[in-house]
C-alpha cells in the first residue's frame, strides 16, 4: 500500500516552525504585548505595511486569476479587495491615532491616500524584497507556488494574533492591533485559505510540494525581516 503523504499544510508549517518561534521571540512583538514597543517603530511598521498590502493585493489577484474552481477564484479576489480595505482603513486610523499621540505624525499624512504624507520615508528595503519576491513568485509560478508564497502572511498574523489576543496589550492601539488578526472573522478566512492548500496539495507531485515549502519558508522568513525591520527603523543604506 502507498504511503498517504501529509496534509500539505503541515508540511509546510513544519518547514517554518523555527522561523514562527523566532516571531514571536522578537522584541517587536513583546513589546506590543506588554506595551513597551516605541510608537516610532509602530509607525514604521504601519507606514512600510500599507506599502506592503498593496502589492499583496495585486498577488493575490494573481493567484485568483489562476485558482482551480469559481470559488477560489471569488475567494481570493475578496481577500485581494479586503487587503486595500485593511490598508485605507486600519492604517489611516492607526497613523491618526499616533498623530495624536506626540510622535511627529502629521494627522494628514496617513498612507490610506496613496501618498503616504510626509512622515512617510515610502518603500524601505525589506518591503521591497518581500513584494518583489512575492509578484515574481505568482507571475512566474504555478498556482500552488503562488499560494504557498502569499500563505504566510496569512498564517503566520493568524497565529500571532491567536496567540497574543489572550494577553493583549496594555497600549490600546497595539490592543486594537492584536484584536484585528486575533478574532473570528480572520481566523475564519485564514482556515479556508488552508483548506485550498490542502485541496491543491494533495494532487501536486512531490517535486510540486518541494517547490512550494522552498516558497512558503522564503516569504516566513520575510515576515521577520519585515518586524525586524520596523524595530531596527531600517532605512536605505544610500
Amino acid at each position: 500500500m502507498a504511503h498517504e503523504p501529509k496534509p500539505w499544510t503541515e508540511e509546510l508549517w513544519e518547514s517554518a516552525d523555527g522561523l514562527y518561534r523566532a516571531v514571536l521571540d522578537h522584541p517587536f512583538l513583546r513589546g506590543l504585548t506588554d506595551g513597551s514597543l516605541p510608537r516610532e517603530a509602530f509607525l514604521h511598521f504601519v507606514h512600510q505595511d500599507a506599502h506592503y498590502l498593496r502589492e499583496y493585493a495585486r498577488a493575490l489577484a494573481v493567484c485568483a486569476a489562476k485558482a482551480p474552481t469559481e470559488d477560489d477564484v471569488r475567494a481570493l479576489a475578496d481577500d485581494a479587495v479586503g487587503a486595500i480595505a485593511a490598508e485605507q482603513t486600519m492604517h489611516a486610523e492607526f497613523v491618526a491615532a499616533l498623530a495624536g499621540a506626540g510622535t511627529g505624525v502629521e494627522s494628514g499624512s496617513g498612507s490610506g491616500s496613496g501618498s503616504g504624507g510626509p512622515a512617510d520615508p515610502g518603500v524601505l528595503p525589506s518591503t521591497q524584497a518581500y513584494t518583489s519576491y512575492l509578484l515574481a513568485t505568482v507571475h512566474g509560478g504555478s498556482f500552488a507556488e503562488g499560494l504557498a508564497a502569499v500563505l504566510p502572511c496569512y498564517w503566520i498574523y493568524a497565529r500571532v494574533g491567536e496567540r497574543l489576543l489572550a494577553a493583549s496589550s496594555p497600549d490600546p492601539l497595539y490592543a486594537r492591533w492584536i484584536a484585528a488578526y486575533g478574532d473570528e472573522a480572520f481566523q475564519s478566512v485564514v482556515r479556508r485559505v488552508l483548506a485550498l492548500a490542502d485541496r491543491v496539495g494533495e494532487e501536486l507531485s512531490a517535486a510540486e510540494r518541494a517547490r512550494g515549502v522552498r516558497h512558503f519558508r522564503a516569504t516566513a522568513r520575510y515576515e521577520w525581516m519585515f518586524w525586524d525591520a520596523a524595530w531596527r527603523g531600517e532605512t536605505w543604506p544610500v
